[in-house]
């Protein structure tokens, strides 16, 4: 029930929602109820069309002087027979029962449409929270989760806790509370026959506890069987030119659909112990009537004093026949909130995780890099793996600084530190003097713009893609910016210019316009600080040249740091540090390191040697 409360938490404010959905709630349980109250007035006109009303009658004559609901309503009944006439009194009881019948019909379409109300606030709030939690996790989260299960838990999870929380949340009001009004009325009725009839319940109950005992573990297998689906499914688009590449078509749809029959037949176990529940409930109830209108039956054709009079048993049978209603609601909700509280906890298990990177309380806003980045003897492991030791580095405004070394050296590593996607496990790194911890990632982030080796493009326009660092770019910007990236010619000759949508991922572009895109994103952006990760290392030869001349006309005026994948781009750097397994072993400019004699040289004439 704790998870199922803090569940229902997203529904806030949920008294919005929930005070009118009561109110109408109840007045159509009333008015609902009163309907079949009136059954035995209208049975009771209909029985005295052929007869004189004989006060003298015994059955009628002590339900007339009873002081129940049924009673007071056959009086009345035999009051308008006696003033007026049977027709008449029949068009009355028909015109009550098509009114009442309305506003029950009315209020429960209120009731609804405001629970309807609760069920989307409590969807936007909680897809929203999960959402929102997920984009502020740290980058080394995502290095360890299926992006799979994280698409099923925001999707698919969120969907089968929004329906099963507001669903419960309607069932636990509305059915009890109708379940008590119909008890009520039928102990009015009769309490002997009614507290012989209502055995059928704690019997049902605990026959259907032990039919959906297992559900909630088969739900929570079911939940991440279906992300592992979503999983293959990613892995499958993005990878397909490597599936067809390598004959393995056959191969990945057979791992699929392995994984979509064991889910499918869980789904089936679940749904077959979920459906088992209504029927038996059913049968209990009906089991229940026939013996009811089995003893009330033999009572009455005996003319027993204790009998009911007939129009009131027919009343008591419809009555009770709709007490299995709410019930059987009852019953299928508690069988389907074992999946959403499945589904709920693998969620909240998503919320729950806290990124590791907040600002401090106190952090300050770093407006503009001025002066110099330096690391003090940092340090950086993935659990229990160093990749980062005794980095001491300094990197001044203006400078062009190129990480170099062997593939697994750590050079990406450190890129990742300087915007702060992680912070160094020991060692301090400071930008103009302030510590890195002392300031808001936002802000740090704000001075610095990134191009990757994997060119990165959202589904969008070309326009949108380079603006997307600057949102609010004119037009004049953005082409400006596209002309410094060497991209302006290739946009105007696709389809819709500036207007073409790139397609999944930038796919509709080659690799060297895609990196172009990205480069003039970065330009538009203009931040003091450049980071670019092996920017020309997938490109051709021409595309390369192209890239590489944009890249050339990024950098100027910039400090930039760069992850050389040619060494002969970078030999114009200020700096070039030298990393292999995690230390920083040679620094220098292109001369410098060359007279060394070192690892850099090594490095230099092997790709001399290659190309």
């Amino acid at each position: 029930m704790k998870i199922y409360f803090r569940l229902l938490s997203f529904a806030k404010p949920i008294e919005k929602f929930a005070i009118p959905y009561v109110i109408a709630t109840l007045l159509s349980i009333l008015f609902g109820t009163f309907n079949l109250a009136l059954l035995s007035p209208l049975f009771e006109t209909l029985l005295n069309a052929n007869k004189a009303v004989d006060k003298s009658n015994s059955l009628t004559n002590k339900a007339a002087e009873s002081i129940s609901l049924l009673g007071k309503l056959r009086e009345l009944v035999n009051e308008s027979i006696a003033k007026n006439s049977i027709e008449t009194t029949l068009l009355y009881v028909c015109v009550i029962i098509v009114i009442s019948v309305l506003l029950s019909n009315l209020f429960r379409y209120f009731s609804q449409r405001y629970m309807e109300d609760l069920r989307v606030h409590t969807l936007l709030n909680f897809r929203k929270r999960v959402f929102d939690n997920v984009m502020n996790l740290h980058v080394g989260f995502f290095n360890n989760e299926r992006k799979g299960d994280i698409i099923s838990k925001v999707a698919s999870d969120v969907q089968v806790v929004q329906f099963t929380v507001t669903n419960t949340l309607q069932v636990v009001f509305k059915e009890p509370v109708t379940l008590i009004i119909y008890v009520i009325l039928l102990f009015n009725i009769s309490a002997k026959l009614t507290l012989f009839s209502l055995l059928v319940i704690p019997v049902s109950a605990f026959i259907i506890s032990k039919i959906v005992k297992r559900l909630k573990q088969q739900a929570k297998e079911s939940h991440e069987s279906f992300a592992k689906m979503i999983g293959f499914l990613d892995e499958s688009l993005s990878g397909i030119k490597i599936i067809k590449a390598f004959n393995a078509t056959e191969r990945v749809k057979d791992k699929f659909n392995n994984e979509n029959i064991f889910y499918s037949n869980l789904t089936r176990k679940m749904v077959r112990r979920q459906q088992l529940g209504s029927p038996v409930s059913e049968f209990l109830g009906v089991l229940m009537i026939a013996i009811i209108v089995w003893y009330g039956g033999k009572l009455i054709l005996h003319n027993d004093e204790n009998a009911l009079a007939a129009s009131d048993f027919i009343a008591y049978i419809a009555i009770f026949s709709q007490v299995m209603r709410p019930a059987k609601a009852l019953t299928d909700s508690f069988s389907g909130i074992h999946s959403g509280i499945a589904a709920g906890e693998r969620v909240l298990e998503l919320i729950d995780t806290k990124p590791e990177l907040v600002n401090k309380a106190d952090a300050q806003k770093l407006n503009i890099f001025n002066k110099s980045l330096i690391f003090e003897n940092v340090a950086f492991n993935y659990g229990e793996k160093q990749v980062l030791r005794n980095i001491n580095l300094e990197i001044n405004k203006g400078e062009t600084v190129a990480l170099v070394g062997p593939s697994g050296g750590g050079k990406s590593t450190l890129m990742d530190l300087i915007p702060r996607f992680h912070d160094p496990k020991a060692g301090t790194i400071k930008i103009d003097g302030f510590d890195y911890k002392d300031l808001t990632v936002e802000s740090i982030r704000a001075n610095m713009g990134t191009v990757n080796q994997e060119s990165f493009l959202f589904n969008d326009s070309i326009f949108n893609n380079i603006a997307f660092a600057k949102p609010d770019a004119t037009e004049e910007e953005v082409i400006a910016a596209a002309k410094i990236a060497n991209a302006h010619d290739f946009i105007l000759n696709t389809e819709s210019g500036y207007q073409t949508f790139v397609g999944d991922r930038g796919n509709k572009l080659s690799g060297g316009q895609r990196q172009r895109v990205c480069i003039a994103r970065a330009v538009l952006a203009n931040p003091p600080i450049m980071l670019l990760d092996e920017a020309t290392s997938a490109l051709d030869t021409e595309s390369e040249k192209l890239v590489q001349d944009a890249l050339n006309n990024l950098m100027k005026n910039r400090t930039s740091i760069v992850i050389a994948h040619r060494l002969s781009t970078i030999q114009h750097a200020d700096k070039i540090i030298v990393i292999d397994k995690g230390e920083v072993i040679e620094t220098g400019n292109h001369q410098q390191l060359i007279a060394q004699n070192g690892l850099y040289r090594r490095l230099i004439d092997m790709q001399a040697f290659n190309d």
